[in-house]
């Protein structure tokens, strides 16, 4: 009876030391599973977020580029725009010049009614004013283009002064600086003298 109790006291040890070392083993396969399974998921993790931030960098480069392009385009329609418009000035100014040119052009008739005491800078002056009267008018009593004072009634000298600061650029009334130097720029002194007597005639 003795036997038949260590009999069964050995054998149940060496079950339980048997199950003891397979839970083990399975612990340690689960854990080790658990383990690969975390590095996996963190690994994937990772480049998932690489590959987020890399699209957002290339997002980012195609806006910054579409923008560029846009701007680009925005600058060359402006551009485009502003010429015929330019042009369209440049196309009413001419005939109104030469109409003045014409009329300021002495005939036969003008001529001979033509007071003896006619110089020839007034003459000078009126050919050089032909250009001015496309804006100011034939009798300078216009304001060109709706902005710039009225020049006829101001004495030679005033003027003479003021056409000076436009062709130095140093004067701009009703931003009409740039387009008056370009106006006078390649007038001598001598001509400016000469065109302010004249407008100082009206």
């Amino acid at each position: 009876m003795k036997k038949m109790v260590l009999l069964s006291i050995v054998a149940a040890t060496v079950l339980f030391t048997g199950c003891s070392e397979e839970t083990k083993k399975s612990a340690s396969e689960t854990a080790t599973a658990a383990k690969e399974t975390t590095q996996s998921a963190v690994k994937d993790a990772k480049e998932a977020v690489t590959e987020t931030a890399e699209k957002a960098v290339d997002v980012s480069k195609k806006v910054a580029q579409d923008v560029e392009e846009k701007a680009t385009e925005m600058m060359e329609a402006a551009k485009e725009e502003a010429a015929p418009a330019a042009e369209a000035v440049e196309e009413a100014v001419a005939p109104a010049t030469e109409e003045i040119e014409e009329t300021a052009a002495p005939s036969d008739e003008t001529s001979e009614e033509a007071a003896p005491s006619a110089t020839a800078d007034s003459e000078a002056g009126k050919a050089l004013y032909a250009k001015c009267a496309a804006c100011h008018g034939a009798d300078g009593r216009t304001k060109a283009l709706g902005q710039s004072e009225i020049i006829a009634g101001q004495s030679a000298a005033d003027l003479e002064i003021k056409i000076a600061e436009y062709k130095a650029g140093t004067r701009n009334v009703n931003n009409m600086g740039a387009m008056m130097k370009a106006q006078v720029a390649t007038m001598s002194d001598e001509e400016i003298k000469a065109v302010s007597a004249y407008i100082a005639t009206f």
